[in-house]
């Protein structure tokens, strides 16, 4: 019996191993949190008011953006990716005349996972729904992918 124990004993890991593991992140501060929402919601304010300078503060030049919708007389998806300097040309040009209403426009942004280098957010807008991941960068949040699709039909 206990050269049973013994052995079964030997098999758990030693203690701690488990707890490194998986190790469990405290939570963010919550500043961490609304620098994450002011980063979102300063992309999505640079296509409703065609404010570039919201974009140069948000979003990384690295950026990896594709794009999924139906295009005109089609009926099944595209994607189409964007780099930043076509990100860049959206925002001046989407709502340059403004047949949307930057007030009342939906942005609606969901934090998704916040670490403390890492985040992932949801933001639903007038266009569809975009997955957008950010990171720190000098202490500060910014858009380094993001992933979007038109509503579904």
């Amino acid at each position: 019996m206990r050269r049973t124990l013994v052995v079964l004993l030997s098999l758990l890991p030693p203690a701690g191993v488990a707890a490194q593991a998986n190790p469990r992140p405290a939570p963010p501060p919550a500043a961490d949190s609304a620098a994450v929402r002011a980063a979102v919601l300063d992309y999505v304010e640079a296509i409703y008011r065609a404010d570039t300078s919201r974009i140069l503060r948000s979003v990384r030049p690295e950026l990896a953006k594709r794009g999924y919708f139906i295009p005109r007389g089609q009926s099944g998806y595209t994607n189409e990716p964007m780099t930043f300097a076509e990100l860049l040309t959206t925002a001046r040009t989407w709502n340059a005349s403004g047949r949307v209403d930057a007030d009342k426009a939906i942005k609606e942004v969901k934090i998704l996972d916040l670490l403390d280098q890492t985040a992932s957010a949801k933001l639903v807008a007038v266009w569809g729904v975009d997955y957008l991941h950010l990171a720190r960068y000098d202490g500060r949040w910014m858009i380094v992918n993001i992933l979007w699709q038109t509503p579904p039909r």
